[in-house]
C-alpha cells in the first residue's frame, strides 16, 4: 500500500510538472532579435500574388469564383517590371527597417520556388524567376531584414479541413489535417533554411475556424517549436486576434493602434512581447484597380508616430501591381516618408512607449536619455506634463515647478508641421 501511494505522488507530481517543463523559453539570440525588432519601428508589408492579375484585391477568389479558372491566372501572370533593388531601395528610402512579403496567401499560389507545390511563380507562370530570392538577395545587399508572410489556410488545397471561408471554389475535399500539417512544415521549412536570413514567420489564417462547433486543433504549439528547431532566433507572430500563444514572440494588431479596436480585429489584451500593428496605405491589401484613395503622407507620419507612442512598430502594405511595380501613390509617400524619418528618426527608432500621457495635444517617445513630445495638435501653444525631475535641457522654452513636479513648456509658431517635436534630456541625478 505504502508503494502504491508514492508511486501516485510520483506519478501526480510527473503530470503536474510536464506543463512548466513544455512551456516555450526563447534563447538569449531570440530575445536579442525581439529588441532589434522593437526598435526597427517601421516596416513595409508587400502584398503581391497571381491575385494582383485580377487587380480586386488578395481576396477575389473568396468571392465565388471556381478555383480551377482562377487558377489559369497563374499562366497569365508575368511582371515584366518586377525589379527587387527598386522596391528595397525605395523602401529602405523611407525609413522602413524592416519587410515583410506574402510568401504564400490563402489561395496557396506560392511566390517561390518550392518542390512542395507545383502552383508556384516558377512553375506555373511564364515567368519563371524565384521572386523570393531576389528580394531576399536585395534585402542582403541592402541591409533590411526580411520577414514572411505565410497562410495556414488554404482555399484550393483538398486536405486542408475547409473552415468559414473558401467553400465555394468547387474543390473535392479530402480534408486531412495530418496531411495538411506536414505539407505546412514542408514549405516553411524551404522558407526558413533555403531563403537567406528571415527574421520572422508572419501567420494568417488560424481565424478560418473560429465559428466551429468544437475547437479546431491547429497544433500551433507543436508548429511553432518545430520553427524554431530550424531558426531559434527567428520571430513568429500569428495574426489570430487572440492573446498570444504559447511560442509566440511578437503580438500583431490588425488595422489598429494597440488598446484601440475601431476595425473590430483588435480587441486583444496587449501583452509584453514586442508589439506591431499593421495597416494599408489605402484601402486593400492587394492590388486593387479602383482603390486609388491613399492616406496622405501626413496621415501615415502621425499613425506612425502613434505606433511608436504605443511601443508598437507600423507596418505598412502596399499591394504591388500586376505588371511588378509599386504604384505611384505608394512611391510617393513612401518618399515623403523617408523625408520625415531622416529629419525625426531619432524620436522615433529604437524608443519606447512615452511615459508621458497621450494628451490633447499629442503622444510621446522615450529612450534612456530623452523624452520627445510629439506635438500633433497645430494650434497648441504650450504643453504642461508631469516630471519627477528637473530636466537638464528642453528644445524649447521651459520652466520647471518643483513644487508641483510640472514641466511648462512655450510652443513656437508650427502650423506648418505634422508634428512638432520637442526633446527633452532626462536629468542625471
Amino acid at each position: 500500500m505504502k508503494r502504491f501511494v508514492l508511486f501516485l505522488i510520483f506519478s501526480c507530481t510527473h503530470f503536474l510538472v510536464l506543463p512548466s517543463l513544455a512551456q516555450y523559453t526563447p534563447t538569449p539570440e531570440n530575445l536579442q532579435r525581439r529588441q532589434e525588432f522593437e526598435g526597427f519601428r517601421f516596416g513595409i508589408f508587400l502584398h503581391w500574388g497571381i491575385y494582383s492579375t485580377f487587380a480586386q484585391g488578395e481576396w477575389y477568389l473568396n468571392s465565388g469564383i471556381n478555383g480551377g479558372e482562377y487558377m489559369k491566372a497563374a499562366d497569365a501572370f508575368y511582371p515584366h517590371r518586377f525589379d527587387a533593388e527598386e522596391w528595397v531601395s525605395a523602401i529602405k528610402e523611407s525609413g522602413a527597417r524592416y519587410i515583410t512579403f506574402t510568401s504564400r496567401h490563402h489561395d496557396g499560389f506560392s511566390m517561390w520556388d518550392t518542390r512542395h507545390s507545383d502552383f508556384n511563380i516558377v512553375r506555373a507562370t511564364p515567368f519563371r524567376r524565384d521572386v523570393l530570392r531576389e528580394l531576399s538577395d536585395a534585402c542582403q545587399r541592402e541591409g533590411i531584414r526580411l520577414h514572411l508572410y505565410y497562410s495556414i489556410l488554404d482555399w484550393l488545397r483538398p486536405d486542408y479541413p475547409v473552415g468559414r471561408t473558401g467553400r465555394k471554389t468547387g474543390r473535392q475535399l479530402r480534408p486531412n489535417y495530418d496531411s495538411y500539417f506536414q505539407f505546412m512544415k514542408y514549405q516553411v521549412n524551404e522558407l526558413i533554411t533555403q531563403y537567406g536570413p528571415i527574421g520572422g514567420l508572419w501567420l494568417d489564417g488560424y481565424w478560418d475556424h473560429d465559428e466551429d462547433a468544437a475547437p479546431f486543433q491547429w497544433r500551433m504549439e507543436e508548429f511553432y517549436r518545430y520553427v524554431h528547431s530550424l531558426q531559434p532566433d527567428l520571430l513568429i507572430g500569428n495574426n489570430h486576434h487572440i492573446a498570444p500563444l504559447e511560442g509566440e514572440d511578437f503580438q500583431m494588431f490588425e488595422r489598429d493602434l494597440p488598446g484601440e479596436n475601431k476595425a473590430g480585429l483588435s480587441g486583444q489584451e496587449i501583452s509584453k512581447l514586442p508589439l506591431e500593428m499593421c495597416q494599408t496605405m489605402n484601402g486593400m491589401w492587394g492590388y486593387k484597380v479602383s482603390d486609388t484613395n491613399y492616406k496622405s503622407t501626413e496621415e501615415l507620419i502621425t499613425l506612425l508616430v502613434r505606433a511608436a507612442a504605443k511601443g508598437s512598430n507600423l507596418l505598412l502594405n502596399i499591394g504591388p501591381q500586376p505588371n511588378g511595380q509599386l504604384p505611384h501613390q505608394a512611391l510617393e509617400r513612401l518618399r515623403g516618408i523617408g523625408q520625415w524619418m531622416r529629419q525625426h528618426g531619432s524620436a522615433i527608432y529604437n524608443t519606447r512607449r512615452g511615459s508621458v500621457p497621450e494628451a490633447d495635444w499629442g503622444v510621446s517617445t522615450e529612450t534612456d536619455s530623452h523624452i520627445y513630445l510629439h506635438v500633433l495638435d497645430r494650434h497648441a501653444r504650450s504643453v504642461v506634463i508631469p516630471l519627477q525631475r528637473r530636466p537638464r535641457s528642453a528644445s524649447v522654452a521651459s520652466n520647471y515647478d518643483s513644487s508641483t513636479r510640472r514641466l511648462h513648456l512655450t510652443l513656437p509658431e508650427h502650423s506648418g508641421d505634422v508634428d512638432f517635436i520637442i526633446a527633452i534630456e532626462k536629468s542625471t541625478k
